[in-house]
């Protein structure tokens, strides 16, 4: 898996930082998460092709988290964009982009199919061959949801060495590799361990977007690989944190720490703070291995 942070900040674009956006790239396959004002021009400042991304995933609809996605469906339908785009997000979210659209006389030349979530507790919106999501219901001013990624275990890995040494026919490797044990011509079973190692562990991934501190949800994230988590606020402004519904850094690493997850992401800083090391200095009295999302950074895990 590979992240990349389009934009981490909460509330208003500024100069040099930019609303919630992320690219999470499966083993090939975009998804982009949130959409906040900006994101189109950040995906072209990085390169992304907007051809690649099928399916968006949106938080809430708070204006930080989804009005760059009005302009994005826009540019698409310049581009001639013909591939289905499917958006996943709160009910409501279909009535707010098609109005626009409609007042604008400027319908998709492509299919745009709408996901529209009101659930209360967890659900799987997504899945293929290679990941299937899920959403994190959270506690915001607004219907909230975070997702969570997970990859699919991948096909176990062929020990040319052991087959060779059976002498196994290479019409056998792809039902090996699905884990089938083989028959020799000798009348001998070989188990499918004795032919093949474990594939990779596959990865996953959490977004936590805007929330109140919700010790609930560290069951559905036990063992989670990385998980990125809002840290609007330091503990000096937990008045705050409460008073909006949002988490501070520290909650952020309690919510990691609880789960047992692999790395924390922190993200949406509140403006006021003009030196984000104190929300990695806050969080890892707590969780040790915690790392700040910054526009434009990149993490591969």
């Amino acid at each position: 898996m590979k992240l990349i942070i389009l934009g981490c900040y909460s509330a208003t674009p500024r100069a040099f930082t930019n609303p919630t956006s992320q690219v999470l790239d499966i083993q090939n396959h975009l998804f982009l998460i949130d959409c906040g004002e900006g994101t189109q021009v950040q995906l072209r400042k990085h390169r992304i092709k907007f051809a690649r991304i099928r399916h968006i995933f949106i938080s809430h609809l708070h204006g930080d988290h989804f009005f760059g996605l009005p302009g994005l469906i826009s540019t698409l339908v310049l581009l001639g964009r013909e591939a289905p785009l499917h958006v996943y997000g709160p009910k409501g979210i279909k009535e707010a982009i098609t109005l626009l659209l409609k007042l604008g006389n400027s319908w998709t030349n492509f299919p745009l199919v709408f996901h529209e979530l009101s659930s209360r507790e967890p659900q799987q919106v997504f899945e293929d061959e290679k990941v299937e999501v899920h959403t994190i219901p959270l506690d915001h001013r607004v219907y909230t949801n975070g997702y969570l990624f997970r990859e699919k275990p991948g096909p176990r890995k062929l020990d040319i060495d052991a087959v060779l040494r059976y002498n196994i026919d290479r019409c056998y490797y792809r039902n090996i590799k699905n884990g089938r044990d083989v028959l020799l011509d000798t009348g001998e079973w070989i188990s499918n361990e004795k032919l093949t190692s474990d594939p990779p562990a596959p990865g996953s991934y959490a977004f936590c977007s805007d929330t109140v501190y919700k010790p609930g949800i560290i069951g559905q994230l036990k063992g989670v690989g990385v998980l990125y988590h809002e840290s609007t606020f330091l503990e000096e402004h937990k008045d705050l944190a409460v008073k909006t519904k949002h988490s501070t850094a520290k909650q952020a690493a309690e919510i990691a720490a609880g789960a047992g997850a692999g790395k924390l992401i922190l993200g949406h800083y509140s403006v006021r703070y003009g030196n984000l090391e104190v929300f990695r200095e806050e969080a890892r009295t707590v969780f040790p291995d915690t790392e700040l999302a910054e526009d434009g950074k990149v993490f591969d895990f």
